[in-house]
C-alpha cells in the first residue's frame, strides 16, 4: 500500500512541476509555430509576417509558419487566433484594423481588448495623400480649397469602408468643416490601379502602398499624416503643417497571442520576437516598407489599442460610417 501510495505522490508531483508556471517559456518553442496573417497574401501584413517569421526560425530553430486567414479587415483571422490554445505556438500579425473593427463590424466574435494576450507594437507607418501627376492638386491645402468650392467635388480613394484612410479623411471633414466624396476599393491593388489610370482623382493609403507609384512619377505625394515629412515621398508635407496643427495619424503592425497566456510564456516570446525585428537585415527589410520599428512592448501595444479604439469610435459615430459604406 505504501509504495503505492509513494507511487501516486511522484505522479502528482511530476503532474505539478509540469504545469510550474515558466516551464512552457523556458522551453519555447519546442515544436513549430504557426503566425497567422489576417489579411490575404500580398499586402502588408502578409509580408512583415514572413519577414519576421523567417528571422524567428533562424534565431530558435523552429519552424515558423504564416498562414493566412483573410477577410472581414481582419476580423476572421483575429478570430481563429482568439480561439487557440493559449500555448505559444499560434500567433497572429494584425494592422491598424484592429482597433477599428470593433465600432465598425457588428456581432463581432471576440472581445478585442479581453480575448487576445499583447506581444508586440512591430512598428507604425504614416499615410500619404497621393494624385495622378495630371491632376491640379499640388498640396493639401488645394484639396480643401476645391472641396469648400463645390461641397462632394473633391472625391477620393481609399482600400475599403472603414480604413484607416477612411476615418481619416472623415475626421478632417470634420474639423476642417468639409465634405469630401469616399470612394472604396476592395484592397490597395484595385485602388492603385485606378489612382494609376486616373480614374479617382485622389487616393490615400499607407506609404508601403503608394510610394512605388509615386517614385515611378505615375502619382504625386500631395500630402502625409505622420508628424513629419516622409524621406521616401519628397515634397509631401504633413497634413499638420498644411492647416490642421496636431494631427498625426499612423498605421501600425501588432503580434498577439490567444488570452490567458502566462506571463513568462509572453516575456519569452516578445523578447524573440524584439530580437527579431531589431536584426539590421530585417529592420531595413521593414523600414523599407515605411515601417518606423519599435519592437514596442505589449503594454505599449495594449495602450494604443484601446487609444485607437476610442478615437476611430468617435469618428465611426459622428460619421454614421458602415461597413458597407
Amino acid at each position: 500500500m505504501k509504495t503505492i501510495r509513494i507511487g501516486l505522490s511522484v505522479l502528482a508531483l511530476t503532474l505539478a512541476v509540469g504545469f510550474v508556471p515558466g516551464t512552457a517559456a523556458q522551453t519555447w518553442p519546442a515544436k513549430p509555430v504557426k503566425l497567422i496573417a489576417v489579411f490575404p497574401p500580398g499586402g502588408s501584413v502578409d509580408q512583415v509576417s514572413r519577414i519576421v517569421a523567417q528571422q524567428l526560425t533562424v534565431q530558435t530553430g523552429q519552424t515558423v509558419i504564416v498562414e493566412n486567414r483573410g477577410g472581414a479587415s481582419g476580423s476572421i483571422g483575429t478570430a481563429a487566433l482568439a480561439k487557440a490554445d493559449p500555448d505559444g505556438y499560434t500567433l497572429g500579425v494584425v494592422f491598424d484594423t484592429h482597433a477599428v473593427n470593433p465600432s465598425l463590424i457588428p456581432n463581432l466574435p471576440f472581445d478585442t481588448t479581453r480575448d487576445l494576450t499583447p506581444i508586440m507594437l512591430i512598428g507604425t507607418g504614416g499615410m500619404a495623400l497621393v494624385t495622378h501627376i495630371s491632376q491640379p492638386y499640388k498640396s493639401f491645402r488645394d484639396v480643401v480649397a476645391a472641396a469648400k468650392a463645390k461641397t462632394g467635388n473633391v472625391s477620393y480613394g481609399t482600400i475599403g469602408a472603414g480604413s484607416l484612410g477612411h476615418l481619416t479623411m472623415a475626421q478632417l471633414g470634420n474639423q476642417l468643416g468639409v465634405e469630401f466624396n469616399h470612394v472604396p476599393y476592395r484592397g490597395g491593388g484595385p485602388l492603385m490601379n485606378d489612382a494609376i489610370g486616373n480614374q479617382v482623382p485622389l487616393a490615400i493609403g499607407s506609404v508601403f502602398l503608394v510610394s512605388p507609384h509615386v517614385t515611378s512619377g505615375r502619382l504625386r505625394a500631395i500630402a502625409v499624416t505622420s508628424a513629419k515629412a516622409d524621406p521616401k515621398l519628397p515634397g509631401a508635407e504633413p497634413i499638420a503643417s498644411q492647416g490642421v496643427p496636431g494631427f498625426e495619424v499612423y498605421t501600425w503592425w501588432g503580434i498577439f497571442g490567444p488570452a490567458n497566456m502566462p506571463a513568462a510564456l509572453t516575456k519569452r516570446i516578445y523578447d524573440e520576437l524584439a530580437k527579431a525585428v531589431k536584426t539590421p537585415d530585417v529592420a531595413d527589410k521593414l523600414s523599407a516598407q515605411g515601417i518606423d520599428v519599435l519592437a514596442a512592448p505589449p503594454d505599449q501595444l495594449d495602450a494604443l489599442v484601446r487609444k485607437e479604439i476610442t478615437r476611430w469610435a468617435k469618428v465611426i459615430k459622428d460619421n454614421n460610417i458602415k461597413s458597407g459604406d
